[in-house]
Parts: C-alpha cells; structure tokens; sequence
C-alpha cells in the first residue's frame, strides 16, 4: 500500500535558502526524508544513475529493496513514462517492516525520482486481497497487468518546502498507484507501482501501464501465468 514516503526516497545542499518537491507522504517525519532524497545531491552523473546501497535490514527469502531498486531502475524507464530526455536523477531501496495485528512483515521498496517524474515500487506478503482494494482504496477500479488481478486508484501528494531551514508543507496534486497481485490467482502478496509529477499536472496511466508490464517481471516473486 502506499503509505509511506514515495520520493525517492542524497543530502541537502546547505546553499540552498528555499526548495520544493512533491511526494507522498504518511507523516511529517518521512516527508522531510523524501524531500532530502528527491532534491538532487550534486551535478548530473551524464549516464545511468546506480541503485544506492539499500536501508534497512533486508527480508529473509523475501524480495529485498536492493532487487525491487534493480528491476525499476531500468536504462529505458524515462522513455517509459514519456520523458525520454530525462535522465534518472536519484535511485534507491529500503527494507522496511511494519506491524499489522501484532504480526511484523516486511515492507520493501524502491524509488527512482525523474525531472517531471516520481516512481515507487513495493511489495507486500499481507493477506490483504487486491480485489478488497475496489471498497477499500480511493476512486479504485479493476484492471488486469499481464494477467494478474490489479486495481487502479489515485491518492494525494504533499507539497514540501524548506525555507532557510523551516519546513513546511501543503496541498500537491495527484498519485496513480497499480496495486498488482503476485499471481493471477490471488494466491498472497501483491506489488505497487505508484507514479506521480513534480508538478499539479496528473500523471498519465498509460506510462503507468507501460512501467508496470515491464518491470513486474521482472521482479523476484512474479509468478507468470
């Protein structure tokens, strides 16, 4: 689900008085953490920007954030989403976990922040159904990738500044998330794809679309068919 920071989510540039991003945040703790992760740390690298060492302590014979940053880090994503001029600016994963009902479960995921572009990828082993995503998630609606059950469904950004080392935050525009199932039975587990601009601009769901049919995949616990 995305309920975390969906920046890619290195440092601050000390120089900077007054600075703005957009992510999608649960809480002002992790909205300053993706702010600092999708400002650009220093000059363009010119080429392909490296998935950056994994946060967090990885999941056991589960989907690390290291691979989930691997399969959506791909040379082509900028053309992907449309943006084929863009180069990757920030790259990365983190293993998180979180606690639902007592039971403590990985929570995975990967961030790769664009010029126009944000994208998440995540995974989930809950036994959360995707198709109880259609009554449970924001204007959802059904949607089937490469033959998996999925649910489409909007959330809302946050607007983050940083002026002379005061945050601050506000209203931003509007997220587009793919929640996938692993396998077209809905067998357990599912993965996210959540794509949003740096702009008030609404993201187009067929870079949605075409991201999520190429990099799902690829990802560790993917069962085709």
């Amino acid at each position: 689900m995305a309920d975390k920071v969906a920046g890619s989510r290195s440092g601050l540039n000390v120089g900077v008085q007054a600075v703005a991003a957009v992510v999608l945040v649960a809480g002002v703790a992790g909205g300053i953490r993706g702010l600092s992760r999708i400002l650009p740390g220093g000059e363009d690298s010119g080429g392909q920007v490296t998935c950056s060492d994994a946060h967090g302590t990885p999941p056991p014979k589960r989907v690390s954030g290291a691979q989930l940053c691997q399969a959506l880090n791909r040379s082509d994503l900028p053309v992907l989403l449309g943006t084929p001029d863009e180069p990757v600016r920030t790259a990365d994963g983190d293993d998180n976990w979180m606690t639902v009902d007592g039971t403590r479960m990985a929570s995975p995921e990967a961030n790769v922040t664009l010029q126009t572009y944000s994208v998440k990828l995540s995974a989930s082993d809950d036994r959360f159904s995707v198709s109880q995503g259609l009554d449970l998630l924001p204007q959802a609606q059904p949607r089937q990738i490469l033959g998996h059950p999925a649910v489409l469904y909007s959330d809302r950004t946050t607007a983050l500044t940083l002026d002379s080392g005061k945050a601050g935050s506000g209203s931003g525009g509007v997220a587009r998330s793919l929640l996938v199932s692993k396998d077209a039975k809905e067998g357990g587990g599912s993965f996210e794809i959540t794509i949003w601009r740096q702009d008030d601009v609404v993201p187009d769901d067929a870079a949605l679309f075409r991201v999520a049919e190429l990099v799902l995949p690829t990802v560790p616990g993917w069962k085709s068919g």
